[in-house]
């Protein structure tokens, strides 16, 4: 009635662009870009133009309940941040896992802090207020590490360690490679290793004062390559839920249940990995099914509030979102990452209650067709 216009973009595409102006071109690569020819990034976002939302109606879906248990946890809606490794670049001032963590607190959607932070982890977790928080742990090859940051996340009170997969090397990343663009070999985002006693006794000196020393320290130990030998290790670290990233296959999802996870976390890292591959979303049904009683939880491609909404009904207990809240916060710090959080939340609101959908539980396979051919081109970097 004001006539005052929203600070903030409301679209998706408005706020990709208005990001690309607002980052460094550096930064901006590396948020943006993806693998190889980038198809798989583009097919993760396609994918939920193949599925439609069948509207019900005359259900009383005046109001909506979108709350969820997780490990014993009840938070206010299925949404969640991804973990985004670059993230304290993303902001202006350096401390992006700061502000997505105020963010955190201010709307109720848990982050799920990247091991690649700005700021050391205990940091971020002081600014959930009393919304849970989870670690994700790039496991290095030295064991000491691993078990350094996993009990420093207990103690700092993270809800659970979300273990990634799919990364203990770096994939064929065409946009960084033409720039030689990678801001952790560049002595950006290690807060968390340079911060850890075990890590420091890994430096010349034991000190990290020489970045050029740091960040060959780091790029020697941060990957490895984890076999079903490692889960027996990995689970004893910690009593608190232990969740996996990056399983697509149902044959994994079964093996990684007999060894005792408490949670299944279906993602292809948004397509920055490996190119070629499958959807995430088309490989969520099968996850979900073979999950069980298992939470999953689902990332990749997610754009919107009816992206949440497609994800939901396909079987996933809470949908994380990563590009779009990056794009947030490089714009408006933590009140940008707040209104796109609140922006996806509210979409995915009101399409519960014009297509007839007052519960999370209401949102099964069944409330959703296929549409054989899509909406028409998506192509999204």
């Amino acid at each position: 009635m004001s006539g005052i216009l929203p600070e903030h973009p409301m679209e998706f595409r408005e706020l990709e662009e208005r990001a690309r102006h607002a980052m460094s071109p550096s930064v901006w690569s590396y948020v943006a870009g993806g693998a190889g020819d980038e198809h798989t990034q583009n097919a993760n976002r396609a994918a939920f133009a193949h599925w439609g939302l069948v509207p019900r109606m005359l259900v009383g879906a005046d109001r909506r309940d979108l709350s969820v248990d997780l490990f014993g946890l009840t938070l206010p809606s299925p949404l969640f941040m991804a973990p985004v490794g670059v993230l304290g670049i993303c902001a202006r001032d350096g401390h992006g896992d700061l502000a997505a963590a105020r963010a955190a607190a201010r709307t109720g959607v848990p982050l799920v802090a990247s091991t690649l932070s700005a700021d050391p982890l205990e940091e971020a977790a002081a600014e959930f207020g009393g919304t849970p928080g989870f670690f994700q742990l790039y496991t290095p090859t030295d064991r000491a590490l691993a078990e350094s940051l996993v009990h420093r996340a207990e103690k700092a009170g993270y809800a659970g360690i979300v273990v990634t997969l799919d990364t203990w090397v770096a994939g064929w990343r065409p946009r960084d490679l033409a720039t030689s663009n990678f801001p952790q070999l560049r002595g950006h985002c290690l807060a968390n290793y340079t911060s850890d006693p075990a890590f420091r006794a890994l430096l010349p000196g034991g000190h990290p004062d020489d970045a050029r020393d740091t960040a060959l320290t780091w790029a020697r130990i941060f990957g490895n390559p984890l076999t079903w030998d490692d889960l027996p290790w990995l689970r004893s670290l910690t009593t608190l839920p232990l969740i996996l990233k990056g399983i697509c296959h149902p044959d994994d999802v079964r093996r990684a249940k007999d060894y005792g996870v408490d949670g299944i976390y279906c993602s292809t890292h948004g397509g920055r990995q490996a190119n070629g591959g499958l959807p995430a979303l088309d490989a969520l049904p099968a996850v979900v099914e073979a999950a069980g009683e298992l939470p999953v939880l689902f990332d990749s491609g997610v754009r919107s509030g009816a992206d949440i909404v497609k994800a939901l009904a396909l079987g996933a207990t809470v949908v994380g979102v990563g590009r779009p809240y990056a794009y947030g916060l490089a714009l408006g710090g933590t009140d940008g990452v707040a209104h796109v959080l609140r922006a996806l939340l509210a979409e995915a609101d009101l399409i519960m209650a014009v297509d007839g959908y007052p519960t999370l539980a209401d949102l099964t396979p069944a409330a959703l067709r296929r549409v054989c051919c899509g909406t028409g081109p998506l192509i999204d970097h």
